[in-house]
């Protein structure tokens, strides 16, 4: 379960230059923060992405919605999934299992989602925040627990997450509490937001031989001219840029264009398919703020590219011998 204090977690602090580790407390983070310093969030909003539906036989189906296009209809994931067939009709499910809106299945996508059309014209996210769930990873168990699905849905969600869109949560984001930022701020450094909307790729593990081989699914994104100018001021003042998750890092890299005085951030609004693996350039994050992840993903891919391969086996063998927390509600490191 997630903590009632957010910042109530551990912080393991890992320094790139010497290889040291500091074992401290998410609410002490500022220790380690300068004015100066630029803190990049990743203001996207998780929606309550996961559904229950029923088909006409009788037979449950647990759904994951991942957006709805200009037509109206969705994208979605569905298990399980082998016996499903194109025009089959579904029911959408409520709380307490009743229908609550139809809809028909059109096709199988080559990535493996399902494209599914209500029928009726229906807003995607004004029906999930009616019947949705939490879109926990499957490692979290709530088995319907009305209770716990409550606290999910306040907890499983930044306290600056305005724009909604995600259908999982930036987890290193959930450490933050209004006070700890307020007391970021008030220490000198800045914040920036950008938008990242967290979708299925993030989570997807990498089945792979080879990692290089892996596709990663392009995920929307934006970054507006006011966080260009915070961002591009604190690094053209010597600040360092510390992004707030690997959603974030993978938004600014994104963005990155080179200039004559080195490399600096434009606005952007499209998708990005970024996949950062060990050889890769950072060109704008000096900072990661990060939880500890799943084996084979590519979120761990991204922080061995930072920090190293073998530095990140030390810092996560630290973690496992002090017995950090892992994944969503986990505890966080700060790799400088």
């Amino acid at each position: 379960m997630p903590r009632h204090d957010r910042s109530d977690c551990r912080l393991m602090v890992l320094d790139r230059a010497t290889g040291a580790i500091t074992d401290t407390r998410f609410a002490q983070i500022t220790d380690w923060l300068r004015p100066g310093d630029c803190l990049v969030l990743n203001d996207t909003k998780v929606i309550q992405a996961r559904f229950l539906a029923r088909r006409r036989t009788g037979g449950r189906i647990e759904g994951l919605f991942l957006c709805q296009r200009p037509d109206g209809t969705w994208q979605v994931m569905l298990r399980p999934s082998a016996r499903l067939k194109d025009d089959e009709q579904i029911d959408l499910l409520d709380g307490q299992g009743n229908s609550r809106i139809q809809a028909v299945i059109l096709s199988r996508q080559a990535d493996g989602t399902i494209l599914i059309r209500p029928q009726q014209s229906c807003n995607a996210h004004d029906v999930l925040d009616q019947i949705g769930l939490p879109p926990l990873p499957p490692y979290i168990k709530r088995a319907g627990d009305p209770k716990a699905i409550q606290i999910d849905r306040r907890y499983y969600q930044t306290v600056y997450a305005t724009n909604p869109g995600a259908v999982a949560a930036p987890t290193a984001g959930l450490h933050f509490t209004d006070e700890l930022l307020g007391q970021i701020k008030a220490s000198g450094v800045a914040i920036a937001h950008v938008t990242l909307h967290v979708g299925p790729g993030s989570f997807r593990p990498v089945k792979c031989l080879r990692m290089e081989d892996h596709k990663v699914f392009p995920e929307r994104m934006i970054i507006g001219q006011q966080a260009v100018q915070t961002i591009n001021q604190a690094k053209a003042s010597g600040g360092r840029i510390v992004a707030v998750g690997t959603t974030s890092v993978r938004a600014i890299e994104t963005a990155a264009i080179a200039t004559p005085g080195g490399w600096a951030l434009r606005p952007f609004d499209g998708q990005t398919d970024l996949y950062i693996l060990p050889g890769y350039e950072f060109k704008i994050t000096d900072c990661i703020i990060t939880n500890f992840h799943l084996p084979r993903s590519t979120l761990l891919a991204l922080v061995a590219a930072f920090a190293g391969l073998g530095m990140i086996k030390s810092a996560y063998q630290h973690a496992i011998d002090r017995q950090y927390m892992f994944y969503s509600y986990g505890d966080a490191m700060l790799i400088l």
